[in-house]
């Protein structure tokens, strides 16, 4: 589901040839991090879910959701992003030549947006490259909630033990722009980078 798309205005963007994405209304004006569960707000069967990343200084990301594969996962992520959960959060774990990591409210690895659903996989998907996003958990595999991360090479220890809901397929540059958090070159808390925004786009199916 990779499609080659032009800009043509602040809320639609439309293919080249003709089929279209357009933008979807945020639900908030400002961002809201805690809920008692997600409601359900995509249509698997009607639309393909794609999601923009702009992260503040570095660029943007363009991600192709797996409505399909991981519907339950999805889900989430469009309510959360919608409600703007995700505007200002921390990509808080960047670990060389592994993952990057954001999505959570604290910043410290171990908040949520106040619900969690359980593990998704599909035979189909795998960490068998750069730029495939996971839902992260604890050891419980009804622990998924807010947080995901970002594959910077491929990762088959992974496979299985984590739900595959999204892979990058514009600006995956943008990673290798992520201040890490871990190693020699580690940056201070307050100096990590932050997403500015996060936009969900649809395209009729």
């Amino acid at each position: 589901m990779r499609w080659l798309v032009c800009l043509v205005g602040l809320l639609a963007i439309a293919g080249c040839g003709n089929r279209s994405l357009r933008a979807l209304e945020y639900r908030s004006d400002k961002p809201v991090r805690e809920f008692s569960r997600a409601e359900q707000v995509i249509d698997p069967e009607k639309y393909d879910y794609f999601a923009e990343i702009e992260v503040v200084r570095k660029g943007k990301m363009r991600l192709d959701l797996f409505e399909v594969e991981a519907p339950v996962a999805v889900n989430s992520f469009v309510f959360l992003a919608l409600n703007r959960f995700y505007d200002g959060l921390t990509w808080h774990r960047v670990i060389p030549d592994y993952v990057a990591q954001a999505g959570d409210p604290t910043g410290t690895g171990a908040g949520g947006p106040g619900y969690s659903f359980g593990l998704e996989v599909s035979p189909k998907l795998r960490y068998d490259r750069a730029g495939m996003v996971g839902v992260a958990r604890t050891f419980d595999p009804n622990s998924n909630g807010s947080q995901f991360f970002i594959t910077l090479q491929p990762t088959p220890i992974l496979n299985g033990q984590y739900t595959i809901f999204a892979e990058v397929v514009e600006g995956i540059d943008v990673l290798g722009k992520l201040a890490p958090t871990e190693g020699p070159q580690a940056v201070d808390p307050d100096k990590r980078d932050r997403i500015r925004s996060v936009r969900i786009l649809v395209r009729n199916k």
